[in-house]
């Protein structure tokens, strides 16, 4: 009975002096990663808002930054325009205006930004071309979110002998664009 004890109190002492500890600096870890991705995040988003558009060389230095922490991110960039549009009973007679205005909106996502950044043609990456414009007015958001493991999971799962969810890290982020670019 004896000897069990003594296993017993070497295995708890082993967890409470190794694992713990390593534990604890892996989700420090886990937290500076999230403070930077939500750091640079912030920083991308109000700058677009800003400015009025995306450049190729916002977007790369974005997910360059992103990269710093280790991880892999998954992007998701939403742009929201809105639109009011007088209403006619004969758009053709300008007379049969109705007094009000109906809202439209558009969204755009990753995919129709990204072709607007990296066409296939090839075009300077300063080029106006490549830029992709919004107008005052409009929302813009981006969501990231981790694809990878963080070393806190692998940590958690290891010790409680279970499988997280790889995502831990996920940021919403957006507003209303304050400018615009002719």
């Amino acid at each position: 009975m004896n000897s069990y004890m003594k296993v017993f109190s070497i295995l708890l002492a082993v967890l409470l002096l190794y694992l713990y500890p390593i534990y604890t600096a892996f989700q420090q870890q886990d937290d500076l990663s999230e403070l930077v991705a939500m750091k640079v995040t912030t920083t991308f988003v109000d700058s677009v808002r800003d400015k009025g558009y995306i450049s190729p060389t916002m977007y790369n230095d974005f997910v360059e930054a992103l990269s710093v922490t280790g991880l892999v991110f998954d992007v998701q960039m939403q742009h929201e325009s809105k639109k009011y549009v007088p209403v006619y009973t004969d758009v053709t007679r300008p007379e049969t205006f109705q007094n009000r205005y109906e809202l439209h909106t558009d969204n755009f996502y990753q995919a129709q930004i990204m072709a607007t950044l990296f066409p296939e043609q090839s075009v300077p990456k300063e080029d106006p071309l490549r830029r992709y414009k919004l107008r005052i007015g409009d929302t813009f958001a981006v969501t990231v979110a981790n694809k990878s493991r963080t070393s806190g999971t692998v940590m958690f799962d290891f010790i409680n002998n279970a499988v997280s969810a790889s995502e831990e890290i996920v940021i919403p982020y957006g507003g209303v664009v304050r400018n615009e670019v002719d």
